[in-house]
């Protein structure tokens, strides 16, 4: 064939097969569109923190921060003893440890839930009202003075009989507060627990709904996070998964599932002794949210451990190193976001996630750098891990872990480079059939 001139390639399909193929299949398309819209790729925090409303206050995020750092002054007040508490290589200490106070200082909570569930209990219907009421309006002042956690909200009681109306007037209180003090925060995140059945997340979205009518916000303006501590969350009485129906019954309003260890373990009989987010049982659950969610656009958020940091120094080490032991292990299996339960546990939380992003962000850089370049290299990776690469250093450079500009130097690419390659169109996913 000469220079230049084009191959006649032959065919046995009239065009007209493939037009009626796609046609059928546009019902699919839109299907898949809708129920499997990809990460929001918004920032996902790296924990959640847990203050009962009765004890909720303006300067509670600074002093949750203040406290970590005198826990890390008392029991780790350098690198060297860090490393040594946590096992960390010293081409890592140094940096952790820096970065973990400058987080104290600057950002200690990224996420605040002001608790009227479990950790606020049962109280008097006028008591509620006004914590209610105060949440809502030194939620308000935070933002509008910057003090803030960047993800702020609620707990409500849950959709079951007893507390169904408590819940729902909390809820009520709280967003009519907001709106009230200058409108809702785009920090704003609601928390449903104890959800057994979609229909209770159907609920919660229909209750969404009336509120923003009657307030004029645009539908949809607020989502949730659904709490999965009871058995029936998982596997439904025909077998099924409930999670994922939950989250279609969210009608897109499911920002996360949390997962509750305590209450899950024990509604498995799990005794307390083994009740952790590492046990079996855990892992199971955690597994089904995960692929129930995958695509959905909804995050999995691992549960907590009970085992505080405080007494004298040797406990505080041994708690340290089982909290930072569950959120590496948290982070490798993907679970980027979890709860804390202390101020003391923010030290390992923030060493072990720098750790996690650090300790590999060079080569996750060069592997993209080569990517984007078709460079090869001793990795063939696809569009796929493109997107892998990408989300692992945006998650690391969200919370604090790696810095924009030795991420581009390393890379070569901005921070809009890395967004692009972080959400890929569906087809460059599924083209190369890795």
């Amino acid at each position: 064939m000469g220079q230049g001139q084009q191959e006649t390639v032959a065919t046995s399909l009239a065009g007209a097969v493939s037009e009626e193929i796609s046609a059928s299949l546009d019902p699919v398309d839109a299907e898949l569109e809708r129920r499997y819209p990809g990460d929001p790729g918004t920032r996902q925090p790296v924990h959640t923190v847990y203050v009962p409303g009765d004890v909720f206050a303006a300067d509670t995020v600074r002093s949750w921060g203040d406290r970590a750092l005198a826990a890390l002054d008392e029991h780790a007040p350098d690198a060297e003893a860090l490393a040594a508490v946590l096992g960390l290589p010293d081409d890592l200490a140094g940096p952790v440890h820096d970065r973990v106070r400058a987080k104290l200082e600057r950002e200690p909570v990224e996420d605040l839930r002001v608790d009227f569930e479990d950790g606020y209990g049962p109280r008097p219907d006028a008591e509620e009202d006004e914590a209610a009421a105060r949440a809502a309006r030194l939620v308000s002042r935070a933002y509008e003075d910057g003090t803030a956690a960047p993800y702020t909200g609620i707990r409500m009681k849950c959709m079951e009989a007893p507390v169904r109306d408590r819940g729902i007037r909390t809820l009520d209180i709280f967003l009519t507060g907001l709106m009230e003090a200058g409108g809702l925060p785009d920090g704003l995140v609601l928390t449903l627990p104890k959800v057994t059945y979609a229909e209770q997340v159907g609920a919660m979205a229909r209750l969404l709904q009336e509120f923003e009518k009657a307030r004029g916000l645009e539908r949809g303006r607020i989502g949730f996070e659904i709490q999965i501590e009871t058995s029936q969350s998982i596997l439904a009485a025909d077998g099924t998964a409930t999670v994922a129906r939950m989250i279609q019954a969210s009608e897109g309003r499911a920002t996360g599932l949390h997962y509750g260890t305590f209450d899950y373990s024990a509604c498995l009989g799990v005794s307390a002794a083994h009740q952790s987010s590492d046990h079996p049982a855990a892992d199971h659950a955690k597994a089904v949210m995960q692929v129930a969610a995958a695509g959905t656009g909804v995050r999995v958020c691992d549960g907590s451990t009970n085992v505080l940091p405080v007494g004298p120094t040797e406990n505080v080490h041994a708690a340290w190193r089982l909290h930072y032991g569950l959120t590496r292990r948290a982070l490798a299996r993907a679970y980027y976001q979890g709860w804390d339960m202390h101020p003391g546990h923010l030290p390992t939380r923030y060493a072990a996630v720098f750790a996690f992003y650090r300790e590999g962000f060079e080569q996750a850089a060069a592997r993209l750098a080569a990517y984007a370049n078709r460079a090869g290299g001793d990795v063939m990776d696809e569009p796929a891990t493109a997107k892998a690469l990408s989300g692992y250093l945006l998650r690391g450079l969200d919370c604090g872990a790696l810095d924009v500009a030795e991420v581009a130097r390393l890379s070569g690419l901005t921070r809009a480079d890395l967004e692009v390659f972080a959400a890929p169109r569906r087809a460059d996913l599924t083209v190369s059939g890795g």
